[in-house]
């Protein structure tokens, strides 16, 4: 059917195709990518398609006193979050051509009247170039691998108040704090981005997969690693010259004692736990993090409200990546199939536990919804404008290498396939336009409310769902909470799995 390198190399290419607005400067600036690519089997012979339908780049989080009560400011710009925004703006305009009697690629009739379901044989693969952030990223190191983080002081503070707390920059983090989920922080030199990334398979090179059928493994391979700033061999304790071991002389005709093993670790994320949860012990060594804790990604300057990457995907894998909104049009939620991670750090073990585990014992969920996993996988293909790969090309006199300010969504739509974004708003907004429709991101909250009202303004009344058929909906707000299955199925993964996942403030949702 497919290989986790198909996926990888559609969702790069489909990434080079695209204008260079937005792009990461060669040699200076790196980004992170996810995408969404649509699989479609042909029930009678069987033949598979393949398809790019949405893709996303970005690092950055806005801080929470920068949301908007207006829904016109993307508060999370990291490469997975777009993607899946990028794929619902997909779904909407695919449902609306439903609606219409124009035809869809994607839905048809369900037997209930006023809901769709999947076409048979569609299906949809999760892509992301990264480990994503969060738990999924807490992943032990091999042991040559650089360590991640300076070793733990007794000046370092603990975190036992559990506090989201201010000072770690989405893509400027300090010096202590880790490059990127997953990946060795930078040094001294280099402005903190978020997570260190791949790229494409260097030339001469056999790939090698990694599927969820093999063990732990790290795709990292040192041979594959050029000597950067980020990446240098771990100190090895010298040894005098007489090969003996403090300043002892080995017996004639045996080899010198080996010198000590580096003490095992693990990579470090920048995402901090929620409160109330069970905070980092900040230990050294493997005992630096809590596995298996929500997480909220750090801001610039301020805390965020943003959950990491990991705790989304999860969230996913219950309620379905279509939304409270779209729920209302369907029989039931949609799942990834699959997710794919290109090449970088990588533990099948770790994904597994921060995707899948924390949500597989959830039960008494409505009719619609379950507990779909999506198998995961691993590409042997890194992404050519990772952190990696820009340092490898970066020349002295471009100054510091650092992550690229802009976002980028791309989705198979009419019209404006392609989003650019800044700091939650349209790339060259002027600070003028700050609050009008011409600042805002397509995926923002408010435009894809709008789009979604576009569909309930195109069905014919009779055939609305009964969730809105003949209620007095308004605001984001009221659509939302009217989308009973869904409210439903998120009351019982937050009370089985995640009972501290930040609630929404109710005065950020009420925009129409």
């Amino acid at each position: 059917m497919w290989t986790a390198d198909d996926v990888a190399k559609m969702c790069y290419e489909r990434f080079d195709g695209l204008p260079k607005r937005g792009k990461p400067e060669p040699g200076r600036e790196w980004t992170l990518l996810a995408g969404v690519v649509k699989v479609t089997q042909s029930v009678d012979s069987g033949k598979v398609e393949k398809e790019v339908v949405s893709l996303g780049t970005g690092t950055k989080c806005i801080g929470r006193t920068a949301m908007s009560s207006k829904g016109d400011v993307l508060n999370d710009s990291h490469a997975e979050v777009i993607a899946r925004r990028g794929c619902v703006r997909y779904l909407t305009e695919q449902l609306r051509r439903a609606v219409c009697g124009q035809g869809s690629v994607v839905f048809c009739e369900a037997e209930e009247p006023g809901l769709w379901g999947l076409r048979p044989g569609v299906s949809f693969v999760f892509f992301t170039s990264h480990t994503p952030c969060g738990d999924a990223s807490i992943i032990p190191m091999t042991d040559r691998e650089v360590q991640p983080c300076p070793p733990v002081r007794a000046t370092d503070p603990p975190e036992g108040s559990n506090e989201v707390t201010a000072g770690g920059g989405t893509s400027k983090r300090k010096g202590e704090e880790p490059a990127r989920e997953g990946q060795p922080c930078k040094q001294p030199r280099l402005e903190g981005p978020e997570r260190e990334d791949s790229g494409h398979e260097p030339k001469g090179k056999k790939p090698h997969l990694q599927s969820s059928a093999r063990g732990p493994t790290s795709s990292r391979e040192p041979s594959k690693q050029a000597e950067t700033t980020t990446n240098h061999p771990l100190p090895v304790p010298e040894q005098p010259e007489n090969g003996g071991s403090d300043g002892a002389r080995a017996p004639s005709g045996e080899d010198p004692a080996p010198a000590p093993a580096p003490a095992p670790d693990v990579h470090r994320t920048g995402a901090k736990c929620v409160p109330g949860t069970t905070a980092d012990p900040r230990l050294p060594g493997v005992a630096y993090h809590s596995t298996g804790v929500l997480r909220v990604k750090p801001g610039r300057g301020e805390p965020t409200l943003s959950l990491s990457c990991s705790d989304k995907l999860a969230r996913w894998g219950v309620l379905g990546f279509q939304g409270a909104l779209l729920s209302h049009f369907l029989q039931g939620a949609l799942y990834f199939s699959a997710v794919v991670v290109g090449r970088s750090a990588y533990e099948h073990q770790a994904l597994l536990r921060a995707l899948v585990v924390r949500c597989s014992h959830i039960s008494e969920l409505p009719a619609g919804f379950s507990v779909s996993p999506p198998t995961l996988l691993q590409s042997s293909l890194e992404f050519s404008c990772s952190q990696a790969q820009t340092e490898l090309r970066h020349q002295a006199t471009q100054g510091r290498v650092g992550p690229c300010g802009a976002a980028i969504s791309w989705c198979d739509v009419p019209g404006e396939p392609l989003d650019v974004t800044a700091n939650g708003y349209k790339h060259g907004a002027t600070k003028k336009a700050l609050g009008t429709p011409k600042a805002r991101s397509l995926l923002c909250k408010v435009e894809l409310f709008h789009s979604f009202l576009s569909v309930v303004s195109a069905t014919d009344p009779s055939h609305l769902p009964n969730s809105v058929r003949g209620k007095e909906l308004r605001s984001y707000w009221d659509y939302k909470q009217a989308s009973q299955a869904y409210q439903q199925a998120w009351q019982q993964l937050r009370m089985q799995a995640f009972p501290l996942w930040p609630r929404s403030d109710r005065d950020l949702l009420v925009f129409r």
